[in-house]
């Protein structure tokens, strides 16, 4: 049977671990795994993930980062470690319930019919939607620096290229090279979007229903939001001359 890993992040996450893991292991997939990364939060959560590793031994791990540099390189350590601890599919989401666990059924299902490398679950999609207490003003500009700002920019048909919810192939992720991934805020997803498109992998958009989060603190605030829009410019530079040629075709080691 292949194996599903769940790759996620935390960082002061106490309040939405416990739920998140619980909802994740209530799915009918047998196959699925969970790697939590926790960038060593001051909250506790790294031991609530502990806790709960033993609990669900076997089919859970904690990975213990000992700096915060940013959401890329606590994607990339997750990605590689899962990648060498055989996982076939990848998931990437969010541990606070505004990547709704029971979308992997439909993430899964998309991969299956459609042959895709990766699959997102767009906000931004027909039959996507956002939280209802989202202001117009919000709602435009997150539609419109998905719909139009990056990919007039970067050229590529990908409607929520910001968006985290995502599932990958082994191979794709392997084809990728993490190491010339080099963004660590959220300009990460975008960095991540731009060349699995770059290297000619074939994404598919799912549509999925964001709701804000209830418990905790978000991470994003608007400097942040600016920040990766700004940077959207240097990854054009960086890698407009990729092709599938480009691909990393060796493994990654065990770590």
């Amino acid at each position: 049977m292949p194996k599903l890993t769940v790759v996620l992040p935390t960082y002061n996450e106490k309040e939405n671990l416990s739920n998140i893991v619980n909802a994740l292991f209530a799915l009918d997939i047998p196959m699925l795994n969970l790697l939590v990364v926790d960038d060593t939060s001051p909250d506790g959560t790294g031991q609530i993930a502990d806790a709960l590793a033993r609990e669900f031994d076997g089919r859970m791990s904690v990975y213990h980062r000992t700096e915060k540099n940013g959401l890329g390189p606590a994607y990339r350590a997750g990605f590689r470690r899962a990648l060498a601890e055989g996982a076939d599919y990848i998931v990437q989401m969010d541990a606070d319930f505004s990547h709704q666990p029971h979308y992997i059924y439909d993430m899964l299902s998309a991969m299956e019919d459609s042959g895709a490398d990766m699959v997102l679950g767009s906000r931004f999609v027909k039959g996507g939607s956002v939280d209802k207490s989202w202001g117009a003003y919000r709602k435009l500009l997150s539609w419109w620096a998905n719909r139009v700002y990056v990919p007039t920019i970067l050229r590529i048909p990908v409607y929520d290229a910001t968006g985290g919810y995502r599932l990958w192939r082994r191979e794709t992720l392997i084809g990728l090279d993490l190491d010339r991934v080099q963004s660590n805020g959220y300009v990460f997803q975008v960095e991540m979007a731009y060349v699995t498109v770059k290297l000619g992998y074939r994404v598919v958009e799912v549509p999925i229903h964001f709701p804000d989060r209830q418990l905790g603190e978000s991470k994003m605030d608007s400097r942040i939001a600016l920040e990766a829009a700004w940077r959207t410019w240097s990854l054009r530079s960086r890698h407009h001359r990729l092709t599938p040629q480009d691909r990393r075709t060796a493994a990654y080691p065990v770590v």
